[in-house]
């Protein structure tokens, strides 16, 4: 309950107080890639219940001739890269958290894809709301290989404490700052994740 009630009253003040960037930021998505403003996809939440996530938009919408969406590096733009590089373009997912679906702080919720291919230990990752930011995030973000990150993950699961979640708040406020663990090296974005190896 005390996270519940953290999370709505964070979140709500961090949205009224960032109206204004939230504002801008709206107008230059339109500028720069069109409507509609927002990405909204369906991602798995707790238990993995399903749920449509909002963020600011950052990359066009380019397909091939055979009707195949391009690489991601050829449809991010400047702009996109740098709403995500600063993750203003999280910042619609506070509405998430306002309703419920997420919490400021857990794993991050995934392709709704990958829950087919999850091990039973990676799955445990479910068995808390995912969140904007998570132990995974603090500790090496996207550079993180996918083994690393489900690790980290379940470990939150095991461990998270509200005195954890301020830690991992105030350590992402850094992390935003100086842009740590944007990507995997040589990659705009997280590379997906294909299954297990034996």
């Amino acid at each position: 309950m005390v996270k519940r009630l953290f999370d709505i009253l964070l979140s709500a003040l961090v949205l009224i107080l960032l109206s204004p960037l939230i504002a801008i930021t709206a107008i230059f998505v339109i500028i720069d890639l069109g409507f509609p403003i927002f990405f909204t996809q369906i991602r798995p939440g707790y238990r993995g219940n399903l749920f449509k996530i909002y963020k600011f938009r950052s990359m066009k919408d380019i397909e091939t001739k055979k009707g195949i969406q391009t690489p991601d590096i050829k449809r991010l733009t400047a702009f996109g890269l740098l709403i995500r590089s600063t993750s203003i373009d999280e910042l619609p997912s506070l509405w998430n958290v306002l309703m419920g679906d997420m919490s400021l702080v857990g794993p991050r919720p995934l392709l709704v894809e990958y829950l087919s291919l999850y091990n039973k230990e990676q799955a445990r990752r479910h068995n808390v709301k995912p969140g904007i930011t998570g132990w995974a995030q603090v500790n090496g973000r996207n550079a993180l290989s996918w083994r690393e990150r489900f690790e980290l993950d379940v470990w939150y699961v095991d461990n998270h404490t509200f005195f954890l979640d301020l830690k991992i708040l105030l350590m992402t406020v850094k992390k935003v700052l100086f842009r740590e663990g944007i990507a995997q090296s040589g990659q705009v974005t997280m590379s997906k994740f294909t299954g297990n190896t034996k």
